[in-house]
């Protein structure tokens, strides 16, 4: 169990924000050399990141490196400096086809991290539709949606509530389910504006996203709220457990709690909330 409720983009190039995210509430902590870095500073920003990252102190953070993309001539450096880094997993954009994933897979393994989890986003329509032929690969863990990118790729506009992007985050949500993966909600841009922030976290965390991407540290402790279970909804998941074990322990195929059906679903629900409860707990010790 990995709780990403808060996953924070760090622009590697800013080696003072990197230092600051040592102290940040944040599940994950994304080093980025792509989008926040200018073509000009690629090297030194893999540079910075490669010393941040020997220097550690993070703590619990799971730590990731967003490479540049495959069409890019940095890629493999970024792959080549990294692979070998302590850290959770690469991160890798507009990806789109299974060609593109045995690329960067076979390229990770080259350079030392033969185990080395990826990290893949989703923002392009070819990425979103064509999804399901590449998410299954062993070495996928995580989908992260970049919901900039897929909205200027669609020619769409960004509007308040992302109902024109309804269809393409639940279909890969879904998709995200038949693999088992990890699938993390887009970025808000209007980064101050913590009331629509919370409101779209509500809206992702309906459909079924596990956390939020983020770009400002003051997003952090409302994803944590949104994505996560508080002393209620524990509560309740012991309860649900304790009364399905009951009926269990009676021979039993159903149990009642406060005049609610529970079934096996309710109760593999309700690991799933423990589960995460006492990953949280555990690591925040």
């Amino acid at each position: 169990m990995h709780p990403r409720r808060s996953v924070l983009y760090m622009p590697g190039a800013n080696p003072r924000a990197m230092d600051k995210a040592r102290t940040l509430a944040c599940d994950s902590i994304i080093f980025d050399l792509e989008d926040a870095v200018a073509p000009g500073s690629k090297a030194e920003a893999r540079g910075n990141v490669a010393q941040t990252l020997q220097q550690g102190g993070y703590g619990y953070r799971e730590l990731i490196v967003r490479c540049n993309g495959t069409d890019t001539p940095w890629w493999r450096d970024d792959v080549a400096e990294f692979a070998g880094q302590p850290v959770s997993a690469l991160l890798f954009p507009k990806i789109e086809s299974l060609t593109q994933v045995e690329e960067i897979a076979a390229a990770v393994d080259e350079a030392g991290g033969s185990k080395l989890p990826l990290w893949l986003m989703i923002e392009t329509p070819v990425g979103v539709l064509d999804l399901a032929e590449f998410a299954g690969h062993s070495r996928v863990t995580t989908l992260v949606m970049g919901t900039s990118d897929l909205v200027k790729e669609l020619r769409a506009e960004h509007v308040a509530d992302r109902r024109n992007l309804d269809f393409a985050l639940q279909r890969c949500v879904m998709i995200a389910r038949r693999y088992g993966r990890d699938i993390l909600d887009g970025v808000h841009l209007d980064f101050r504006n913590l009331e629509s922030f919370r409101s779209t976290c509500e809206d992702g965390r309906a459909i079924g996203f596990d956390g939020r991407t983020l770009i400002h540290p003051g997003q952090i402790d409302i994803a944590n709220e949104v994505f996560g279970f508080d002393a209620a909804a524990i509560e309740h998941a012991h309860r649900v457990m304790q009364a399905w074990q009951e009926a269990i322990t009676a021979g039993k195929g159903v149990a009642v709690l406060d005049g609610k059906l529970i079934e096996n679903l309710h109760a593999q629900e309700a690991e799933r909330v423990l589960a995460f409860a006492a990953a949280v707990a555990a690591r925040e010790a």
